[in-house]
């Protein structure tokens, strides 16, 4: 078979970085590659050169048998090859219909838009996708899952031969993920090809048809995913293998309650839920998306507000109206949207590792004492395998692994006796999971509580004592660790089983 793209010993430099270093694979009419590997390893960078956001500094790209040079984005779209990114590029002011076309609307001869036209080309696009949606509707009103599957329709609308999707799933629904898969798949049929990035080996298994796997800016190797399995892949990517990568959860001494949530609720979000918390113990929080677990974290650490409900600590009620309260009471909440809420992304490493924590490297006068900065930030930079060069270094330029070890390391610095963490691997590859379960576990074991909020069951059945399962914003049901399966979780979590039921 002659494949529809191949790509030859193709390589990037960035300043003082060899990101994709001769790089060789093809892609074949009618297929769906996944390609993996660990944060850093090069994806973005090898696939930012085929969509023709950059250029490579050697190397070819043979589309169909010719070999091609692109100037710009626009022109590999041209071409024939789409990206949608994992950062959304919709505009939230416009409507669906501008937003799908743009660049692109049907104009007239005087180069004014024919609205008519536009809304039925989008019409049309919608309903061959069995998509109910507005074409009117603005972006902002929609879902974050909306938004990223008419990321994919509209890169879909220019009628690519090969469509590159960069961890698609990030935000959708499990129903919105078995959409994209179930296009993806009629797409393929019809002679589409894609290549597919994600962290959820899962979804290798369960979409592509071949796996291409990268390490250090090389390929390693490609394989059908009839031939390997998980582990092979974890090999693969990080070089090693990754023995009990939730570390161990029978060694931590649970001691007696010494947090509780009473009755906690707020309207339209989550009602009369309450739960208690140990030394050592991590208490899981499994949900469909929309249950409630994250207004409820918030709530408790005062980023929300609530409408009733109390919080106990070490058996004395505590007040908690902002965060400041809680960071008083050395309470840490780590959100799952560590770019958006959790981190300075323009500022430094040392600046975001002290952020939670300034009053500890601060003087009576208010002054910051540089040098206990320097040494606490190198003391987490060592402490957490943060993998820079520089303290100095801002947080957008690290990979999402690293970006997710600064945050942990942030909350750490002050000492809490409770932590909430949202999503806690979320866009992260299997080694820094592997690091990030593994200072979770450390955590507990010092008598540390944690809640672990997870929409990966396999996740919360690694790592956690008890699993709490919310739907519609109130407790379904709690499963102890003797009875943890999916199938019972997802019960409680679609409501089929449980208190509510």
């Amino acid at each position: 078979m002659n494949p529809l793209l191949t790509i030859k010993d193709i390589s990037k430099r960035f300043p003082g970085v060899l990101a994709v270093d001769r790089v060789s694979f093809s892609l074949n009419k009618g297929e769906i590659l996944a390609l993996i590997g660990e944060n850093g390893a090069g994806k973005s960078t090898l696939t930012n050169m085929l969509s023709g956001v950059h250029k490579p500094d050697q190397g070819e790209i043979i589309l169909a048998g010719k070999p091609i040079k692109f100037s710009s984005s626009h022109d590999a779209i041209r071409h024939g090859i789409s990206m949608v990114f994992q950062e959304l590029s919709l505009v939230e002011t416009l409507s669906v219909s501008e937003n799908i076309f743009a660049n692109r609307h049907p104009v007239g001869k005087l180069n004014n838009i024919h609205w008519r036209q536009l809304h039925q080309d989008t019409r049309n696009l919608l309903e061959r996708f069995d998509l109910k949606i507005n074409p009117n509707q603005l972006i902002k009103r929609l879902s974050m899952g909306q938004r990223q599957i008419l990321e994919f329709l509209k890169a879909i609308s220019t009628n690519p031969k090969v469509l590159i999707l960069d961890e698609p799933t990030s935000s959708l629904t499990e129903a919105e993920t078995d959409y994209l898969f179930r296009n993806m798949r009629k797409l393929r049929d019809d002679g589409m090809s894609f290549i597919y990035i994600t962290h959820k080996l899962s979804e290798v298994f369960e979409i592509s048809d071949r796996v291409v796997v990268m390490r250090d800016g090389c390929y390693v190797g490609s394989s059908p995913v009839s031939e390997v399995n998980e582990n092979d892949l974890v090999a693969m990517m990080v070089g090693r293998e990754i023995e009990d990568q939730y570390g161990q959860t029978t060694d931590r001494v649970e001691g007696d309650e010494y947090f509780r949530v009473e009755r906690f609720s707020h309207q339209n979000e989550f009602r009369n839920v309450s739960f208690s918390l140990k030394k050592g113990e991590i208490v899981g929080f499994a949900g469909l998306i929309g249950a409630g677990r994250t207004e409820l974290a918030q709530s408790i650490f005062g980023i929300r507000t609530k409408d009733s409900g109390r919080l106990y600590l070490e058996g004395d009620e505590i007040l908690i109206s902002k965060p400041q309260h809680a960071i008083k009471h050395r309470i840490a909440y780590l959100t799952e949207d560590r770019k958006g809420l959790g981190l300075f992304l323009s500022m430094p490493i040392k600046d975001n590792i002290v952020a939670a924590s300034l009053k500890a490297v601060t003087s009576k006068a208010g002054l910051v004492k540089k040098n206990l900065v320097e040494q606490t930030v190198h003391q987490k930079v060592n402490e957490f395998s943060i993998a820079t060069p520089t303290i100095n270094k801002k947080i957008f330029n690290l990979s999402g692994g690293n970006q997710q070890k600064c945050l942990v390391a942030m909350w750490m610095s002050i000492e809490p006796k409770v932590i909430i963490f949202d999503e806690p691997t979320r866009g992260v590859d299997v080694g820094a999971r592997a690091e990030i379960y593994r200072k979770i576990q450390e955590f507990a074991s010092r008598g540390t509580g944690i809640v672990m909020i997870s929409s990966d069951l396999s996740e919360l059945i690694g790592m956690c004592d008890r699993i709490l399962v919310m739907h519609q914003g109130a407790l379904q049901g709690e499963v102890s660790r003797r009875d943890f399966s999916e199938e019972l979780i997802l019960s409680y979590a679609a409501g089929i089983h449980g208190n509510a039921a």
